[in-house]
């Protein structure tokens, strides 16, 4: 499994073609995420979970966000075999692999900003 939290070379792509929206894209997927991690804890059904996590796994790839991703795939592949022995512990790894996506992202976006204020 990847140690990779955050993507450098991705996150470099994303800021380079999103150009003024590149705030709002890291705000975007902070506040989806969050949202998605609270689906992740309250979901019953192994269906839920599949769906959830296949998601959150899209939206993490598409980030950059490697280990967040790599985590949720694991998440998804139990959940669609419904091996759903222990995945109490994954979802905690999972929500702990956030935690530090998250700081990375919201410092991330605090370095754009100063950037776009210094360039203007």
């Amino acid at each position: 499994m990847s140690d990779i939290h955050m993507d450098p070379n991705v996150v470099s792509a994303l800021r380079d073609m999103m150009e003024g929206g590149f705030a709002d894209l890291l705000d975007t997927f902070l506040s989806d995420s969050q949202e998605r991690l609270d689906q992740l804890k309250s979901a019953h059904l192994a269906s839920d979970l599949t769906l959830v996590a296949h998601s959150f796994k899209g939206s993490s790839s598409n980030m950059g966000a490697i280990r967040l991703a790599h985590l949720c795939g694991q998440l998804e592949e139990r959940a669609h075999k419904k091996q759903l022995a222990g995945v109490e512990k994954l979802v905690i790894e999972i929500s702990d692999e956030y935690q530090m996506v998250r700081r990375l992202y919201v410092a991330e976006r605090q370095r754009y900003a100063a950037s776009e204020s210094a360039s203007n």
